[in-house]
């Protein structure tokens, strides 16, 4: 069996973005991935200098093909398993395995939606979560934010950036008089109860329906969602998280397991996606790093030790 030098988890623009630079070194590299990007329903990528405006898929068939210009391989599936002994042995759900001298994961994270009907079927078109990533799409447009706490009254205000027509869906007896004051100060309007479902016509979100029968004619809806980090595998191989479950990382990726990286959502649920590009680099150089020591220790017959301490 072929022993490559990085085995990268996920093909996403943090894994590609890894797997680019670790090729560049002249390592051997296999990207692992299951074809379903978080970013799928998205019509675009913004924010992404020189990529702006970019279908994601587009993006990432344009990662593969530079990454497989330098030499760098891919396999397609979902891994189910990690062993790690002298080597990491990555088993999918097929049964397939390959080994690798280190791993750097970008397996990403689940936006999990509150359960309003109609509202995950519109995710990604005009039911919103990053107002930086696609606000100018929809500026000056009548604006919906759903939001079931507090803190959800300064993501409104930022969402108001984008256009001056901004309703905040929010529970009854939430906000305090300081928060309405601010909310009213800047011309946002509000709207407490539940929410029961979003209303579409002829395939464009029109409007949102509250429990109690009201209707509020909006275009767009921008809804800030729970994050899980897809971390099954990190947490199986022992890597340290945070109070929040999210994997406690070094300031280039490394993990609390040596010989394991990670880049971009997975550890980092802020990361847009040159974020997680330039965090995938990142950790691919410092990972890189850690294996010359490791090459240096073979040529001088001392025993490789993997990975490498916490930084």
């Amino acid at each position: 069996m072929k022993t490559y030098d990085v085995i990268v988890v996920g093909g996403g623009a943090a894994g590609l973005s890894g797997a680019l630079a670790l090729v560049r070194s002249r390592r051997s590299v296999l990207v692992v991935d299951d074809g379903t990007p978080r970013n799928a329903p998205a019509e675009a990528v913004h924010n992404f200098l020189t990529r702006d405006g970019v279908p994601p898929a587009e993006l990432y068939a344009i990662g593969r093909q530079e990454v497989a210009g330098y030499g760098g391989e891919f396999a397609t599936g979902t891994v189910t398993a990690v062993r790690r002994d002298e080597l990491f042995t990555v088993e999918l759900a097929d049964g397939t395995t390959y080994q690798g001298r280190r791993l750097l994961v970008t397996t990403g994270l689940t936006d999990v939606l509150p359960d309003v009907r109609g509202l995950a079927e519109r995710w990604g078109r005009d039911v919103l979560h990053c107002p930086y990533c696609h606000g100018h799409e929809v500026a000056d447009q009548p604006l919906g934010v759903l939001g079931g706490a507090p803190e959800t009254v300064r993501y409104a205000q930022i969402v108001r950036q984008w256009s001056h027509d901004v309703v905040l869906f929010i529970g009854s007896d939430v906000l305090t008089d300081g928060q309405r004051t601010e909310l009213a100060a800047r011309g946002l309007g509000v709207v407490e109860g539940a929410v029961g479902q979003v209303l579409v016509e002829e395939d464009r979100l029109c409007g949102v329906a509250m429990t109690d029968g009201r209707t509020v004619a909006r275009a767009a809806l921008f809804v800030p969602p729970r994050f899980v980090p897809n971390n099954a595998l990190l947490a199986a191989l022992g890597c340290a998280v945070d109070e929040g479950g999210w994997v406690v990382t070094g300031p280039a990726g490394s993990t609390s397991v040596p010989g394991v990286w990670v880049a971009g959502n997975v550890a980092n649920p802020k990361a847009q996606v040159v974020t997680a590009a330039g965090e995938g680099s990142a950790a691919a150089i410092d990972l890189n790093a850690h294996l010359v020591d490791e090459d240096v220790q073979v040529a001088a017959g001392d025993a490789p030790q993997i990975g490498g301490p916490h930084r």
